[in-house]
């Protein structure tokens, strides 16, 4: 009996949506909450899962596998696929949360794209900035979670860590792989690698 009566809130939420014009490719893989506030043009591809309190404004386009639960998503804001957007989280008008993204109790800023591979955590991120491949904040010390702040048009490069707390300021730059442990300066490019190392000839040990 309750999961008839599952099914049936389930498809009488389909259908309001439907009506209100949510465009949902394949509408019986779609799951809404009971709370769940959709726009207008906003479309929905299959296997998305609302999660509850969750309130997508207009114009927005969320893409197959994603998970959506307790969050606020503003205007001409694109997700997924295989996005997961936790707890906490505002994605602000125009930004792109892109495949294999995590978002946890953090603001993104207008126009900003993390588009894949990358997990943020207790962050607010400004506007313009775009997070690399392989970005992750390090949020959490094993006893308290840490802020990370980055301001507007910073650029991250790939395989990047931000160990938090600290602030990348307006414009900076961060190089691909790097580990990140103090805050960076406007318009400062940082960086830590190790110094790459080729042995000529190199001959691998025979078993």
């Amino acid at each position: 009996m309750k999961q008839l009566n599952l099914q049936k809130l389930q498809n009488s939420l389909r259908k309001k949506f439907l009506k209100s014009g949510v465009k949902m490719i394949a509408p019986d893989t779609i799951y809404f909450s009971k709370d769940t506030k959709v726009g207008k043009n906003v479309t929905i591809d299959p296997y998305v899962v609302f999660g509850s309190k969750v309130k997508i404004g207009n114009n927005v386009n969320i893409k197959s596998f994603s998970h959506l639960e307790n969050c606020k998503i503003e205007n001409k804001v694109e997700i997924g696929p295989y996005a997961r957007i936790r707890p906490g989280t505002t994605l602000k008008e125009g930004s792109k949360i892109g495949n294999f993204v995590e978002i946890k109790k953090s603001t993104v800023g207008k126009k900003t794209k993390v588009n894949h591979l990358a997990y943020v955590g207790d962050t607010i991120i400004g506007k313009s900035a775009n997070v690399g491949a392989g970005t992750i904040t390090c949020n959490y010390d094993g006893i308290k979670k840490n802020k990370t702040k980055i301001k507007d048009n910073v650029f991250i490069g790939s395989n990047s860590s931000l160990v938090a707390p600290l602030t990348l300021e307006e414009n900076s730059i961060i190089g691909a792989g790097s580990v990140i442990t103090r805050s960076v300066n406007k318009k400062s490019l940082a960086l830590t690698r190790s110094q790459q190392l080729e042995i000529k000839n190199y001959k691998r040990k025979s078993k």
